[in-house]
């Protein structure tokens, strides 16, 4: 049964900018996550294949060779549970390295070693020669495994509270991988967390490569951040800005009340304390900034009418007598 193709995973043409491989991504990605599904089994085998696309159309190296030689080309040599080096190809067959070596350097012909193998030129020639080595008895040099890098979908609460996650991570041959992260509160979008040893395996003896998530946190309807602190727009009256008030506003906990002094201007900021971001143990707890935001009503009653214009009488005539340059503006206007 033939394996699906990588672009129409992710429901892009071959032509596909990085951008746009990456916006069809986050998107599948949000669309078919488990946490998001649970009641949907399919979900989750739609989701590695997505992971499993992106894993290689995200890589510009990865992408090159899948368009050249297709599954075949985003293989990779690993050690398998028996201590072997082995190749996996795109499609999940592995082979033995030395045998794969073997059989591209019976192509060369003559028996005598030429600098560099069909086997080293296509799948890097690192793990050819390494290959040699073992028969001549020479010990191979160790070599640190490939780093991997992940995508972690968070909430705006779950950045901010910090939370544990469940990823399916798709490795270059096509192997995904259930883990479970823990994600610290107070992270941020874009932030790359590194999880050391859980990359790609070493090479004779080596270490293992890491695995790095960078965060992408969905933005909050209500709430936005500065650095530990958030950010909150309180909409009031304008007898409310004028006379002062108490309102309550939002939090990621509930919510609080909070006095608007007389006198308040539009853009006014309020400090509550401790009702932001706590990032950590030695990180004090950021504060809630409460933005005001004066809303004019759009319409009035008759009475609220007549007393707007009192209002405005009074605000006139004793603030601007005399004001050359208001009278000025006002008759310019």
């Amino acid at each position: 049964m033939p394996r699906d193709d990588f672009y129409e995973t992710l429901g892009v043409p071959r032509t596909a900018g990085a951008d746009e491989i990456k916006r069809a991504y986050r998107r599948l990605a949000k669309q078919y996550h488990p946490d998001r599904n649970p009641n949907d089994p399919g979900a989750e085998a739609k989701f590695k294949k997505v992971q499993e696309a992106y894993s290689v159309l995200g890589d510009a190296k990865k992408r090159e060779d899948y368009d050249r030689y297709g599954r075949a080309g985003v293989g990779q040599v690993r050690t398998d549970p028996g201590g072997r080096q082995v190749y996996t190809w795109g499609d999940g067959h592995a082979v033995n390295v030395e045998d794969l070596e073997d059989l591209f350097s019976a192509f060369g012909g003559g028996g005598q070693e030429r600098p560099a193998s069909i086997f080293d030129q296509i799948f890097g020639g690192g793990n050819g020669r390494a290959s040699r080595e073992r028969r001549r008895g020479r010990s191979v040099r160790p070599q640190a495994g490939a780093d991997i890098t992940h995508d972690a979908p968070l909430s705006f609460e779950q950045a901010v509270r910090g939370t544990k996650l469940q990823l399916v991570v798709t490795h270059p041959d096509g192997r995904a991988e259930n883990i479970d992260v823990h994600i610290p509160p107070g992270v941020v979008d874009g932030q790359r967390i590194r999880l050391k040893g859980r990359g790609e395996p070493g090479v004779g003896g080596g270490p293992a490569g890491d695995l790095y998530l960078t965060c992408r946190v969905t933005p909050h309807p209500s709430f936005s951040r500065e650095g530990n602190d958030l950010i909150v727009t309180a909409p009031v009256t304008i007898t409310e800005a004028v006379l002062g008030a108490k309102i309550d506003v939002p939090t990621l906990d509930g919510s609080v009340s909070v006095t608007v002094p007389p006198g308040t201007s539009s853009g006014t900021k309020l400090r509550v304390r401790g009702q932001g971001v706590a990032a950590g143990r030695d990180t004090a707890r950021g504060d809630l900034l409460v933005v005001i935001k004066i809303v004019a009503p759009k319409s009035l009653t008759p009475q609220q009418r007549e007393l707007y214009e009192a209002l405005r009488a009074l605000e006139q005539a004793p603030s601007r007598r005399g004001d050359a340059s208001v009278r000025t503006s006002r008759s310019g206007a």
